[in-house]
Protein backbone atom coordinates (compact mmCIF):
# COMPACT_ATOMS: atom_id res chain seq x y z
CA UNK A 1 0.00 0.00 0.00
CA UNK A 2 1.32 3.44 -0.92
CA UNK A 3 1.60 5.78 2.04
CA UNK A 4 2.85 8.98 0.42
CA UNK A 5 0.71 11.38 -1.60
CA UNK A 6 2.13 13.83 -4.14
CA UNK A 7 -0.09 16.71 -5.29
CA UNK A 8 1.25 18.51 -8.35
CA UNK A 9 -0.22 21.84 -9.49
CA UNK A 10 0.80 23.19 -12.91
CA UNK A 11 0.18 25.66 -15.69
CA UNK A 12 2.06 26.09 -18.97
CA UNK A 13 4.60 28.90 -19.23
CA UNK A 14 3.97 31.36 -22.08
CA UNK A 15 6.85 29.90 -24.11
CA UNK A 16 5.08 26.50 -24.17
CA UNK A 17 2.47 27.92 -26.54
CA UNK A 18 5.20 29.11 -28.91
CA UNK A 19 6.63 25.60 -29.35
CA UNK A 20 5.69 23.72 -32.51
CA UNK A 21 2.94 21.17 -31.86
CA UNK A 22 5.32 18.34 -32.78
CA UNK A 23 7.78 19.46 -30.09
CA UNK A 24 4.98 19.73 -27.53
CA UNK A 25 3.83 16.22 -28.44
CA UNK A 26 7.38 14.81 -28.15
CA UNK A 27 7.81 16.35 -24.69
CA UNK A 28 4.41 15.08 -23.58
CA UNK A 29 5.32 11.56 -24.77
CA UNK A 30 8.58 11.73 -22.81
CA UNK A 31 6.80 12.80 -19.64
CA UNK A 32 4.07 10.18 -20.15
CA UNK A 33 6.78 7.50 -20.41
CA UNK A 34 8.17 8.68 -17.07
CA UNK A 35 4.67 8.44 -15.59
CA UNK A 36 4.35 4.89 -16.94
CA UNK A 37 7.73 3.98 -15.48
CA UNK A 38 6.66 5.28 -12.05
CA UNK A 39 3.45 3.27 -12.29
CA UNK A 40 5.34 0.11 -13.20
CA UNK A 41 7.42 0.71 -10.04
CA UNK A 42 4.25 0.87 -7.91
CA UNK A 43 3.13 4.49 -8.06
CA UNK A 44 -0.58 5.13 -8.59
CA UNK A 45 -2.02 8.07 -10.47
CA UNK A 46 -5.36 9.16 -9.07
CA UNK A 47 -5.88 11.38 -12.08
CA UNK A 48 -5.42 14.84 -13.53
CA UNK A 49 -8.00 17.52 -12.86
CA UNK A 50 -8.77 21.04 -14.04
CA UNK A 51 -8.61 23.66 -11.29
CA UNK A 52 -11.55 26.05 -10.99
CA UNK A 53 -11.79 29.24 -8.99
CA UNK A 54 -9.03 31.18 -7.26
CA UNK A 55 -5.75 29.47 -8.15
CA UNK A 56 -2.43 30.23 -9.76
CA UNK A 57 -2.57 26.89 -11.58
CA UNK A 58 -4.80 25.32 -14.21
CA UNK A 59 -4.34 21.61 -13.47
CA UNK A 60 -3.64 19.32 -10.55
CA UNK A 61 -2.35 15.74 -10.61
CA UNK A 62 -2.65 13.48 -7.59
CA UNK A 63 -0.34 10.51 -7.15
CA UNK A 64 0.52 8.03 -4.43
CA UNK A 65 3.96 6.53 -3.93
CA UNK A 66 5.54 3.97 -1.61
CA UNK A 67 7.51 6.74 0.11
CA UNK A 68 9.04 10.19 -0.16
CA UNK A 69 12.06 8.87 -2.06
CA UNK A 70 9.94 7.34 -4.82
CA UNK A 71 7.97 10.58 -5.22
CA UNK A 72 11.18 12.61 -5.33
CA UNK A 73 12.76 10.28 -7.90
CA UNK A 74 9.72 10.65 -10.15
CA UNK A 75 9.78 14.43 -9.88
CA UNK A 76 13.55 14.59 -10.44
CA UNK A 77 13.15 12.51 -13.61
CA UNK A 78 10.51 14.91 -14.95
CA UNK A 79 12.69 17.94 -14.18
CA UNK A 80 15.66 16.26 -15.89
CA UNK A 81 13.40 15.74 -18.94
CA UNK A 82 12.74 19.48 -19.22
CA UNK A 83 9.34 19.73 -17.53
CA UNK A 84 10.24 22.71 -15.33
CA UNK A 85 11.38 24.69 -18.36
CA UNK A 86 7.87 24.67 -19.82
CA UNK A 87 5.54 24.66 -16.79
CA UNK A 88 5.05 26.72 -13.66
CA UNK A 89 4.35 24.35 -10.79
CA UNK A 90 3.89 23.76 -7.10
CA UNK A 91 4.20 20.41 -5.34
CA UNK A 92 2.93 19.13 -2.02
CA UNK A 93 3.96 15.79 -0.57
CA UNK A 94 2.91 14.07 2.62
CA UNK A 95 2.47 10.77 4.39
CA UNK A 96 -0.77 9.13 5.45
CA UNK A 97 -1.82 9.95 9.00
CA UNK A 98 -1.56 7.04 11.46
Amino acid sequence: MNTTVWIHYARPRSAWYELPEQTQAELQRTWAALDSHAQSAGAQSMGSFFVRGQSDYSTVEIWSFAGYEAAYEHWAAKVAAGYAEWFEFSNNVGNRLP
